[in-house]
């Protein structure tokens, strides 16, 4: 495909096609272009306008049973917000019987397979009394078994659902099922009655062509973005035409009724079953973008089988290598999660999961992975995606551990990757149509830098052959024209070797061991909190504050201390065009932008390279001028307002795209942003500036030293103590004896001032950014996971208590740090669904 259809993502290697596709820069042209050139109006009116909408949304309807190969004879296009608005209207309309009455009542059965979205219409059927069968795919293999002649005349309508291709796995499902259970050769359950197929195809017609003409389900719902990528708020329900009739509907929209009475009980459904079931206006200008999406994806590609082909030979070279990945004593790289050897596309789609293990078997963290592969400008998806059913089957995840791992605080989407050394969920990869052979080899060249020495990393390629075009069958995959995708090489079956079986990529669970865990299990044999005896004193080093969130830090010598941490700490942030916070994450040269406050001018200089001075006044400019408005950061709403067009224009110019300070409401912040933090008393509602997790971040320079040992190892020109400690972003650096001792502590005190430590700091890519010069170096996440025994916790979080009044609440440097050491001696992390790391 030309790489120009695709600008936005040069540099990117983007493997999160089952998540979204991503859209040609054609499609939007295309698209922009036709709403330049024509007047749409609400398709609901009699007017020109209106007519021309009406007659286009007719069109694409056709189109789309078209892609399906079936006609408007045999199915209805019910156009919906999404595949899940589109299972929740069937949930709803169903024609189910109810338990309870004279006749057999419904059921409704799932595969356990199956998107959140299909599990959660069994909340719909539970309110109307109808049971809710859950059955495993072997479960289903097993069901061959007519009904006796005589039950074979009851009539009560049952649903079977299951998707056409597994959004955790890429297995693909059978289409026969249809027809089998329809026709009564399967049943899932036995029980008398009439069978409905309902065909989960989101995740399968994103790369694979669906032939509606011989496998009729009766519901199909789909999701749009995930063929073309754009528009995002649209989907459909294919309703097969033997049903739509029996459906049921309560709610009537406007638009949906052929005539209505406001003060009596009547009302009159419109013919079209369409009609009927979409409520108020269609979101007529997606609509309109889909032809254009179905025209691109054409001229592009030639179509629904070749993506399917393209997609499928990246997926089978991309697991044949990773399935052959091996450590120097033969333990192997991944541990992938797939039904199927990816030999065939027809039972297996382009997506592979896997968790990354060590050399002694035991899983990463996905989290961790998912660090590492951001530091590559890899993207890939983590967690159980939306399937909780198919994460339990092939991560052995049994209900009580999730039912367990939920009282630890883990829930569904955030980043705690592993519980008690075990998995909570997976790495998954996926290919679209616009995907290439570069960017599956990024990938594995990825998992090879990352985990295997050079010496181990000749292994796995030999043997495996490197695809070459001219490997590629002449019916196979022949994209040769410019426009269409290009040549993709294949792997014929005899070059795949070693791959492990069932047996080999299923292993036996052993708990982590914390590297500290002999100073820990010492130091647990006081059951009581006391204060560290004996040793040299700990004293503060250094004190910086971080004026704007995420830009350099202003390195001071004693400092004032307010309610939120250290005064003007995080006070203000700069954000995008839309109003959203940026980070180093996104833009690394914000590490480039200096801050520094002058308390007797009362101003915020900033200053940076090739840039004349600015500056911002620090007392609150809350006048009518300015707006205030609510911001995100991390999980936390905070008040802030705009610092004006002039420092505006100054971002704008050194960072080369739009964006603008902003700064929290100081009227309203006690109340805007605040955390009741785990560990402190719960009365305690600690205020929060523009800070992720804490008021405070304090490192040792013993832990870095120990860190910076490994490090060295690793790199070619050494790292510099200074610039180090200037990764990890800290408010607070002490000279403490040991490494990490400072992981023991329940509380310290700093002068007068008294601190709650509330948990350790998770490290996300943000340390691998060079604070003076903006340039990231990959190492340095890997070796401190490397370094603390697979974790990523590098200092600790602070909490000012209450201050005693008759004290300067100022922080010097020199000042002894007094700690007192905790019970528990396992400090837990903040729960948070965000990265925890001090921008």
């Amino acid at each position: 495909i030309e790489t120009r259809n695709f600008i936005c993502i040069s540099g990117i290697t983007y493997l999160d096609h089952a998540g979204s596709a991503l859209f040609p820069e054609s499609l939007l042209k295309a698209f922009t272009d036709d709403l330049r050139n024509n007047v749409y109006g609400n398709p609901h009116s009699q007017n020109i306008s209106s007519k021309l909408t009406y007659d286009t949304i007719e069109h694409v309807r056709y189109r789309i049973l078209q892609h399906f190969h079936t006609t408007a004879e045999d199915y209805t296009i019910i156009f919906t917000s999404g595949c899940t608005a589109a299972l929740k209207l069937i949930a709803e309309s169903f024609p189910w019987i109810p338990e309870g009455t004279k006749q057999p009542s419904s059921r409704f059965c799932y595969l356990t397979d199956s998107h959140t979205s299909v599990v959660g219409m069994r909340g719909i059927t539970t309110s109307m009394n109808v049971l809710s069968v859950p059955i495993k795919p072997k479960e289903i293999l097993l069901a061959k078994s007519r009904l006796p002649a005589e039950e074979q005349n009851c009539t009560t309508p049952h649903l079977f659902s299951y998707p056409a291709q597994s959004n955790f796995s890429g297995t693909k499902y059978p289409l026969s099922w249809i027809q089998d259970i329809k026709s009564g050769k399967l049943c899932p359950i036995k029980i008398p009655g009439k069978w409905f197929v309902l065909l989960d195809a989101a995740s399968y017609v994103s790369s694979s062509p669906l032939d509606l003409g011989v496998h009729q389900a009766d519901f199909i719902p789909i999701s749009f973005y995930k063929i073309f990528g754009f528009p995002t708020g649209l989907g459909a329900l294919l309703v097969n035409n033997r049903i739509a009739p029996l459906l049921r509907k309560t709610f009537f929209g406007g638009g949906t009724a052929a005539a209505y009475l406001a003060g009596e009980d009547f009302y009159f459904p419109r013919k079209s079953v369409a009609e009927r079931f979409e409520d108020g206006t269609v979101s007529f200008l997606d609509i309109i973008a889909l032809k254009h999406g179905f025209d691109v994806l054409e001229k592009l590609t030639g179509g629904m089988e070749k993506i399917k082909q393209h997609t499928f030979a990246l997926a089978h070279y991309t697991y044949t290598v990773l399935s052959n990945l091996k450590y120097a004593n033969g333990a192997p790289v991944v541990r992938i999660y797939s039904d199927t050897d990816f030999s065939n596309p027809d039972v297996q789609g382009p997506i592979i999961n896997f968790n990354v293990l060590d050399e002694n078997g035991e899983v990463l963290g996905f989290s961790q992975v998912d660090s590492m592969a951001s530091l590559h400008n890899i993207h890939v998806r983590t967690g159980c995606f939306c399937n909780t059913g198919a994460c339990q089957m092939h991560l052995d995840i049994s209900n009580e551990d999730i039912q367990r791992n939920l009282q630890a605080g883990h829930v569904c989407g955030d980043n705690i990757d592993l519980v008690d050394g075990r998995p909570t969920g997976s790495v998954r990869i996926s290919f679209g149509y616009m995907s290439s052979f570069e960017d599956a080899q990024t990938f594995l060249n990825f998992i090879i830098a990352t985990r295997l020495s050079k010496s181990d990393a000749e292994i796995p390629f030999q043997s495996v052959t490197k695809p070459t075009t001219e490997s590629v069958p002449d019916d196979h995959l022949s994209f040769i024209n410019a426009d269409k995708l290009s040549p993709m090489p294949q792997i014929s079956d005899g070059e795949l070797r070693n791959i492990p079986s069932e047996a080999e990529t299923t292993g036996s669970w052993q708990p982590v061991e914390p590297e500290v865990e002999s100073i820990r299990a010492a130091v647990s044999e006081t059951a009581v909190p006391m204060c560290r005896k004996g040793g040299k004193p700990i004293t503060v080093t250094k004190i910086y504050l971080y004026p704007i969130k995420s830009c350099s830090a202003f390195e001071v010598t004693e400092w004032p201390v307010g309610n939120q941490g250290l005064l003007y700490d995080r006070n203000w942030m700069v954000v995008n065009q839309n109003g959203v916070c940026m980070t180093q994450k996104q833009e690394p040269r914000l590490c480039l932008v200096n801050p520094s406050i002058d308390l007797k001018q009362k101003i915020m200089v900033i200053k940076a390279e090739g840039m004349d001075t600015v500056s911002v006044p620090l007392e609150d400019s809350t006048g009518k001028e300015a707006v205030i408005c609510e911001s995100k950061v991390c999980s936390h709403r905070v008040k802030t307002y705009d610092c004006g067009e002039r420092i505006a224009g100054w971002l704008s110019t050194f960072l080369g795209r739009p964006c603008r300070l902003i700064r929290q409401s100081s009227g309203m912040k006690s109340k805007s942003h605040q955390k009741n933090t785990k560990g402190l008393s719960s009365a305690t509602n600690i205020s929060l500036s523009l800070v992720n997790e804490a008021q405070y971040l304090l490192i040792n320079v013993a832990s870095i030293l120990q860190l910076k040992e490994h490090i060295s190892a690793r790199l070619k020109e050494p790292l510099e103590i200074e610039e180090l400690i200037r990764r990890f972003r800290a408010n607070i650096v002490i000279s403490a004896p040991e490494s990490f001792e400072e992981e023991e502590w329940a509380e310290i005190s700093i002068g007068a001032l008294q601190f709650q430590v509330v948990g350790p700091c998770s490290r996300c890519q943000i340390i691998c950014i060079d604070q003076q010069s903006g340039e990231r170096n990959k190492e340095i996440l890997q070796s401190l996971s490397a370094a603390r025994g697979r974790k990523t916790n590098f200092g600790i979080y602070l909490m000012n208590q209450p201050l005693l009044s008759s004290f300067s609440s100022i922080l010097s440097v020199g000042s002894q740090v007094l700690p007192v050491l905790k019970e528990n001696t396992e400090i837990q992390p903040p729960t948070s669904s965000e990265e925890k790391c001090s921008g």
